[in-house]
């Protein structure tokens, strides 16, 4: 039976994670925050028959975060899977960054995430064994406009990954990146505001109108933790799993087209020739519905 530790896990990918793990048969601890807002996660895992146990965690915090890792180790005696999923969005283009208001995505999705790994790591390497799963997001494998500081966590996260992936695999650890498209969480509700005024309202409008796309398409998730139990079970590991609405096509579509071709993408005057480009791209359409 695995021992499962998973970051942001009151909601979204995290909580859908923790009960599909539960329901698997590991162990899962699911650390959030705020244990007040564990309600809905444990209502899920009892439907699912899925036993969750839930500890306190605060990724931007270094006491935090060893504490909550010394409880998991003093009561289970490991950790064998670690789940970096903890994470905020942010809307800004790059002039609109207000920079001490955005260091908190970098402190959650990036530092967060090392601050775990720091914790959890020693022990692995002690045992030899281990497996660690950074969410990160079809964003670190392209610039989405208008989400600057957003984007960039998730680019040095995949980056990170790939160092630790070759510093660890020695120690018998493994690290698996999964790179989710728009899923509809409770995160997508937070996220369609941006700076104002601004001179970037067609970027703003353009990539909400994306978002907007991706949420009509309803990708669940749950079909992110079905990925994520795949990562874990499978007898062909991969490095990177692309997965929710749009992921595959964003990072195939950009792979496909010349810098000059992505950055004219900025200059194009219309939303409609806009739509019309993003589509030919990348298979997508994005146009206002109605």
């Amino acid at each position: 039976m695995d021992i499962v530790l998973i970051t942001g896990a009151n909601s979204g990918i995290g909580r859908a994670t923790a009960v599909r793990l539960g329901a698997a048969g590991c162990r899962v601890y699911a650390a959030m925050r705020d244990l007040g807002k564990a309600g809905k996660l444990l209502d899920a895992a009892g439907a699912a028959g899925s036993e969750v146990h839930t500890v306190a965690l605060d990724v931007t915090d270094d006491q935090s975060v060893r504490q909550a890792v010394e409880a998991v180790l003093g009561e289970a005696g490991r950790i064998d899977v670690m789940i970096n999923n903890a994470g905020i969005a942010w809307n800004a283009t790059t002039e609109d960054i207000d920079i001490e208001a955005a260091k908190v995505v970098f402190e959650t999705n990036y530092w967060g995430a090392i601050r775990c790994l720091k914790a959890v790591l020693p022990q692995m390497r002690e045992r030899r064994s281990g497996h660690i799963v950074n969410v990160s997001s079809v964003t670190g494998r392209i610039a989405a406009p208008a989400q600057t500081v957003y984007a960039s966590s998730k680019w040095a996260m995949e980056c990170m990954s790939e160092n630790l992936a070759q510093e660890v695999t020695s120690f018998g650890i493994r690290v698996s990146v999964i790179e989710p498209g728009v899923t509809r969480t409770a995160i997508l509700p937070k996220n369609l505001t941006h700076p104002e005024p601004t001179a970037y309202g067609a970027a703003y409008r353009r990539m909400l109108n994306f978002y907007a796309a991706g949420i009509a398409a309803n990708a669940r998730p749950e079909a992110v933790a079905d990925v994520i139990h795949e990562a874990l079970t499978t007898d062909e590991p991969r490095f990177r799993y692309p997965c929710a609405w749009a992921s595959s096509s964003l990072a195939l579509g950009r792979a496909g087209m010349s810098d000059r071709e992505w950055i004219e993408m900025g200059a194009v005057a219309t939303d409609e020739e806009y739509y019309e480009r993003f589509e030919r791209h990348f298979g997508l359409d994005i146009r206002p519905s109605g």
